[in-house]
């Protein structure tokens, strides 16, 4: 990682995580696909090896979601109180929708993350 700051010069991680590019150059597109990573990066040659952004961006996709959808429910609900299959018709696919787009960011910001902060798995070091 330090022979990178010499040859690349630090980026944003949220800033190439939300545009779904390389964490290193900032130039590469990290995803081949909705979800998949490429191997490699097609500008700089980072190997994606590293990226294993797990359920992390799904977990956090859900709480963003839920708070979003439950208050714009509960709003809509105290507001009009429309019935409860207008909610349905209304939240189902903007719930879907939104969890949809959020993911793939989410997913691109945490492997940024992990990339600027060298994270690893965990080990245990035995003497």
């Amino acid at each position: 990682m330090q022979d990178d700051d010499m040859l690349y010069p630090p980026v944003d991680p949220v800033k190439v995580g939300l545009r779904g590019c390389c964490p290193r150059c900032g130039h590469g597109r990290l995803f081949d696909g909705f979800l998949k990573l490429k191997p490699r990066c097609s500008a700089c040659g980072l190997n994606y090896a590293f990226a294993d952004a797990g359920e992390g961006p799904a977990v956090f996709v859900m709480l963003i979601v839920g708070f979003l959808i439950i208050g714009m429910a509960l709003w809509l609900d105290a507001r009009f109180a429309p019935p409860v299959w207008v909610h349905a018709l209304i939240w189902i696919p903007a719930a879907i929708i939104i969890s949809l787009i959020l993911l793939k960011k989410m997913k691109g910001i945490m492997i940024a993350l992990q990339y600027r902060n060298n994270a690893r798995e965990g080990s245990l070091d035995r003497d």
